[in-house]
């Protein structure tokens, strides 16, 4: 029983984790990235759809995005999108595709968005330390509850604490190498 929610806690931390690094990867830096704009929905015949299942995405130039819709009758929806995101880009619309030049980052707005990185690794780990806790609840359950010995809630108390470093130091780490990407110029 312990061994499962230790298991299952892992798992919770594995996946909060994995938020952080979309969360992440949809923060500009100075490149054109197509994940940057995987959280804009279109709406799309009167359906919020994901802007990735509406069209092609290629980067011709380090800073240039070209969009292509499947649907040419999308295309005013997904500029419009664009246009209206936090991203900061401004499209061009030739008729057949999109294009986003994304502009240079200045200092200012490049500290903004290391403020916004350490709020989303805050939270994830807030996110961990909150599965720990409850984690750790179970266990004391187990251990009051006769389910389990004072020895084997000790070892897995241990292990549940191992789990939560390095699930918040992989946070960390992925915080250090975007901060890094953020600032570099």
């Amino acid at each position: 029983m312990i061994q499962e929610t230790l298991q299952e806690s892992a798992e919770k931390m594995d996946k909060a984790v994995e938020v952080a690094k979309e969360d992440f990867s949809t923060i500009r830096t100075g490149r054109a990235n197509p994940s940057l704009f995987s959280k804009l929905t279109v709406d799309y015949y009167g359906t919020p759809t994901p802007l990735q299942q509406l069209a092609a995405f290629q980067v011709p130039e380090a800073r240039t995005l070209l969009i292509t819709p499947y649907d040419k009758s999308s295309l005013q929806d997904i500029e419009r999108v664009l246009r209206d995101s936090s991203i900061g880009a401004n499209p061009a619309n030739d008729g057949v595709v999109i294009r986003i030049v994304m502009p240079e980052l200045t200092e200012e707005r490049r500290r903004e968005y290391v403020k916004v990185v350490k709020s989303k690794a805050e939270d994830a780990k807030i996110s961990i330390r909150n599965i720990r806790r409850k984690a750790k609840d179970a266990i004391d359950k187990f251990v009051k509850d006769g389910d389990a010995g004072e020895d084997e809630g000790n070892r897995a108390e241990k292990e549940l604490d191992a789990a939560t470093k390095s699930h918040t130091d992989t946070v960390d780490e992925l915080l250090k190498r975007k901060e890094a990407e953020l600032l570099e110029v």
